[in-house]
């Protein structure tokens, strides 16, 4: 099957048979359906749709080399500087649709899954034939997956093997002929809704030997026999005039646990083997394309909050205020500074030991450490820029009042009548004051992981002694 519609995914999502939990619900059919998910299974399926159409078809899909189908860009193995120009603006032209506030559209996973089934040979232990083989079925299916990779913060101050119960953590309960079975849990997977879970080490938490029967990689179907899915309270909201981006883009989150699944031999592609679970992102150059797209993400986000700025300073007569200039200055700086991340990435990208063309991951690896440290402030921006004005903003039903004529006079701005003003402070609240805007805010601050974690892997990865003989010799006076 090629690269399907939005009513095939539908009709997909519908038909598999799962576990979530959205509190007393049990959702096992039609979850697309379901309050709590059916505006985020709309968007998804809109993105589906937006592949498919005539003026995106050409850099929004490609080729299939395995049934000369056409199959979405993210599966994409670039081998030439055009290549890795259409992965970007394929994911730019979804990341745009949702102004940057999806993190688990499509292309994120998929961009993993191309890298690793690139560099099949270092799986090995006859395993890496099983990853070419199930990216290849992914590609051919066009399926949507999710993933997890953290254990539950139960005890924080030891490993998953010194915790009070041993199967806190997921980990292998048992092998058997037809598998491992895999008892415990891990977080957190956005957008439960998916096709099947990868479930993956962290990219940042690193395993010792203690933790061999923690150090795995594998996926699944979501529907397989015990995997369970407990999600988080819904931000989604019926109304897209009160509620513009949680009406559309609540991805869900959800804890999983494995209650005895039993995963297939061949869809586990590491097992009880640290040293491998430790460096498969990197050695892979899975993490440079996941970087990579989450980077063009940010940029579409922070280009979202640029507009958003402007045309509130603008609506209310502040943009010509110094103070104003120079806090939209600051997000001008932002967007400059992520689009020159990825323009240095691309342009000094090379082929690796794997035979495919890979982004710079020094400049992506800069933006992925930085991101979580400016995301913030674009939130307190807009919170300047709106200030109390953010929060005098009535429901859409006093438009069905008598008090309309109020909203009409009282409500108006420089630039806007009172409706259109009142729509443009509801999209800056969604953003920045709501429940859905401070799970976005929360979201980006651990995107990759724990901050000081990734900064200190950035210190201990990047080569420093170019500089320190710099040093070196100005302190000798040369």
């Amino acid at each position: 099957m090629p690269a399907c519609s939005g009513k095939q995914f539908i009709e997909r999502i519908n038909r598999k048979r799962r576990e979530i939990w959205y509190g007393k619900d049990r959702i096992t059919t039609n979850a697309a359906e379901h309050p709590a998910f059916r505006g985020i299974a709309r968007t998804m399926a809109a993105l589906y749709d937006m592949q498919l159409e005539e003026e995106n078809l050409e850099f929004m899909t490609y080729i299939s080399p395995k049934t000369g189908e056409r199959v979405g860009t993210s599966f994409l193995q670039p081998r030439t500087s055009e290549d890795l120009i259409k992965r970007r603006r394929m994911i730019k032209k979804w990341a745009d649709f949702s102004a940057g506030m999806l993190g688990r559209t499509p292309d994120y996973l998929n961009s993993a899954l191309m890298a690793m089934a690139s560099a099949s040979d270092f799986f090995g232990n006859g395993m890496s034939e099983r990853i070419v083989k199930y990216y290849e079925y992914v590609r051919e299916n066009d399926l949507l997956l999710t993933h997890t990779l953290i254990n539950p913060q139960v005890n924080r101050s030891v490993g998953p093997s010194k915790q009070v119960d041993p199967f806190i953590a997921a980990r292998v309960a048992e092998k058997k002929s037809e598998g491992v079975v895999v008892r415990g849990a891990r977080m957190l997977a956005t957008f439960p809704l998916a096709d099947e879970i990868l479930v993956f080490p962290s990219t940042v938490v690193r395993s010792g030997q203690d933790d061999i029967p923690y150090a795995f990689a594998f996926a699944i179907p979501v529907d397989t026999p015990g995997l369970k899915m407990i999600c988080r309270e819904s931000f989604s909201e019926d109304s897209s005039f009160d509620h513009p981006l949680a009406s559309r883009f609540d991805e869900q989150d959800a804890v999983v646990i494995f209650d005895d699944v039993l995963v297939p031999w061949e869809r586990i592609f590491i097992l009880e083997d640290p040293e491998r679970a430790n460096a498969v992102s990197e050695s892979t150059d899975a993490i440079v394309f996941m970087a990579h797209q989450s980077t063009v993400r940010e940029l579409a986000k922070v280009e979202f909050f640029l507009g958003l700025a402007c045309l509130m300073a603008e609506s209310i007569g502040a943009d010509q205020f110094p103070q104003v200039q120079e806090r939209i200055s600051e997000i001008i700086i932002m967007r400059e500074t992520m689009k020159a991340f990825l323009d240095a990435s691309e342009a000094n990208a090379r082929i690796n030991k794997w035979g495919i063309l890979v982004p710079d991951y020094t400049p992506l690896n800069a933006a992925r450490n930085l991101w979580p440290r400016i995301s913030p402030s674009l939130c307190s921006i807009i919170r300047q820029l709106g200030a109390s004005g953010l929060m005098a903003i009535p429901p859409e039903d006093i438009l069905a009042s008598e008090a309309t004529k109020y909203v009409e006079k009282y409500y108006q701005s420089k630039m806007q009548d009172g409706v259109e003003r009142i729509r443009l402070f509801k999209l800056a609240w969604d953003a920045v004051g709501s429940s859905f805007g401070g799970r976005q805010e929360l979201y980006e601050r651990f995107f990759f992981g724990d901050p000081v974690r990734m900064a200190s892997a950035l210190y201990n990865w990047y080569d420093k002694e170019p500089y320190k003989k710099l040093a070196r010799e100005l302190m000798k006076g040369k």
